[in-house]
């Protein structure tokens, strides 16, 4: 093993205790000594000269800005030493291979692996493709084709709309030598009529043959290029199915015991794109790979945020589920003791939901913070669940409207199928008023007073949000400042839209307010809570049909 790869520490770290699990990779509070990791090598990142790439943090600097993540794994060798590794998730500097940085698992880019060979195959065959597609030979008989088409749908259309006004003359022809011929004379000139008639209808069928015979003949000579073009792009296609399943199949990831696993196996040969590039298995492979044995690992961004995303530079994230969870808690983390998986544990366990209004066919409540506000895949305490318990007559799916588990304050509850739907009918038509308390983690200089950015699912870190101007939905958000304290901002937000996470990614957003909520473990930094509370609501009550304004302090 290259000993540049495995380096000890330079900063102190005696008397730091290590810790008794490893860490949980896909929420997690940082250990100190993977912290210290972490600023190490954010100190070599800004004083390196080994490669160039442009994080976005140097004004004028030449390149694309592209932000990205790094890891870092704490370890020890086989001499109980300890140390840490580093990565960086996909290519840096265009690179697989950087001095002090673990390697891919399978190196794509390297000139002698079968990935680049069969590549080149398949661009042959792209090149190939491309010139059959703008063949001039072939241009010419698509064209010479549509211009057949095209005069004969305008030779036969004429001819047809000849017979029409013929048929009308004829018509006419008839009646009026109804009233100026004897029955015999009239007979022999119906005959006529019938004889021109048939004459034009055999005219149709002739034109309608010899332009069939001319279209036929454009698309046979059409059709010889189509088939060599198909046979290539088809060649293509299997070709690039044969290297995507070879791929897959020596894309293998070790684990603790020794065992190999391929992408391919973890994924059902249907990876997600980018899979196993991540720094996080990148990591472990190597630990394994060369008996070293993890301690705690840590993840961070570096660089401008993505314009869709919101990563906020040095910030520590968890690693991405889509990618990452099947590879590492199915396979590479395997008889690793880690930290309790936090999505498994109850956060409402212990908690009571306030009761602030009640009648026969309603209720009003102050949901607690971390408390789901229905059944979840792996926890079914909910808001949901106790109101079912509280309210077992209730008729209806009883909640109206969610809150995210992170966020406190008001929920309607609908006891009965006919207030639900009153409820729901109001928020569908937006006359529900609502005003959010939040304080946000840092000081406010915008003037504006209204954010408007789409909204999407992130599809490879679900439950995140983007902001996608082609396929998100609609998000806009009204707010005002309503303190500055201890250099944060305490807002007052009145969603005009109902977006998941809307609020948080409107506040941290480098488009919306770029500070994110205090506590905010998804877009910000990770606190005691999320200081966020829905404080009030305004409503039509169903039955009474009078305003209601119901209010509710923030408890921060």
């Amino acid at each position: 093993m290259p000993k540049s790869l495995f380096q000890t520490f330079k900063t102190t770290i005696s008397g730091i205790d290590l810790p008794e699990k490893f860490t949980f990779p896909f929420y997690y509070e940082p250990h100190p000594l993977a912290v210290i990791a972490s600023k190490e090598l954010q100190k070599y990142l800004e004083k390196q000269t080994n490669f160039e790439h442009n994080f976005g943090l140097i004004e004028g600097q030449n390149g694309l800005i592209i932000g990205k993540m790094f890891g870092v794994l704490v370890c020890q060798n086989q001499n109980n030493e300890l140390g840490y590794l580093w990565a960086f998730s996909g290519k840096l500097a265009d690179q697989n291979h950087l001095d002090y940085f673990v390697p891919t698992v399978y190196d794509m880019l390297h000139p002698s692996s079968f990935y680049k060979n069969e590549e080149e195959i398949i661009n042959q065959l792209n090149r190939k493709i491309e010139t059959a597609e703008f063949n001039s030979e072939f241009n010419i008989a698509k064209e010479n084709l549509n211009q057949i088409l095209s005069e004969a749908e305008q030779d036969i259309q004429r001819h047809k709309n000849h017979i029409k006004i013929q048929k009308k003359v004829r018509q006419q022809q008839r009646l009026d030598a109804e009233k100026e011929l004897d029955a015999t004379a009239f007979e022999k000139f119906v005959e006529e009529l019938k004889e021109q008639s048939q004459q034009e209808g055999i005219l149709l069928k002739k034109m309608m043959a010899y332009w069939n015979y001319k279209i036929t003949d454009a698309q046979k000579e059409v059709d010889a290029y189509e088939e060599k073009l198909n046979e290539l792009k088809e060649l293509r296609k299997q070709k690039s199915n044969n290297l995507q399943q070879r791929l897959f199949a020596e894309y293998a990831f070790l684990n603790g015991w020794g065992e190999s696993k391929s992408l391919g196996e973890i994924f059902d040969n249907n990876p997600p794109a980018g899979a196993g590039e991540c720094a996080a298995p990148k990591l472990l492979h190597y630990a394994f790979q060369h008996d070293l044995k993890p301690i705690c690992m840590a993840e961070f961004w570096w660089g401008q945020s993505p314009k869709s995303e919101v990563r906020k530079h040095q910030q520590f994230y968890p690693s991405c589920k889509s990618k990452c969870e099947p590879i590492l808690l199915g396979h590479m983390l395997n008889g690793i003791t880690m930290d309790e998986n936090p999505f498994e544990l109850n956060p409402a366990e212990g908690k009571e939901i306030e009761i602030v209004y009640e009648d026969e066919c309603m209720a009003i409540i102050n949901k607690p913070a971390e408390f789901l506000s229905v059944p979840g895949k792996q926890i079914s305490d909910s808001v949901y669940a106790r109101m079912k318990t509280k309210y077992p007559e209730a008729t209806g799916p009883i909640i109206v409207h969610r809150l995210d588990m992170s966020t406190s304050g008001i929920m309607l509850i609908a006891k009965t199928e006919a207030a639900y739907l009153n409820l729901q009918r109001q928020f569908i038509k937006r006359t529900v008023k609502k005003c959010y308390e939040a304080i946000l983690d840092g000081i406010i200089t915008s003037k504006e007073n209204t954010i408007d950015l789409p909204l999407r699912v992130d599809l490879d870190d679900r439950p995140r949000q983007l902001v996608c101007y082609e396929y998100g939905k609609p998000a806009q958000t009204q707010w005002e400042i309503i303190s500055i304290e201890n250099s944060k901002t305490r807002v007052h937000f009145y969603p005009i839209t109902g977006r998941t996470h809307q609020l948080r990614v409107h506040a941290s957003h480098p488009l919306g307010l770029n500070t994110p909520i205090v506590g905010d473990d998804l877009y910000g930094t990770k606190a005691n809570r999320l200081h966020l509370h829905a404080k009030s609501i305004t409503f039509t009550h169903p039955v009474s049909k009078k305003e209601i304004k119901i209010e509710v302090k923030a408890g921060f």
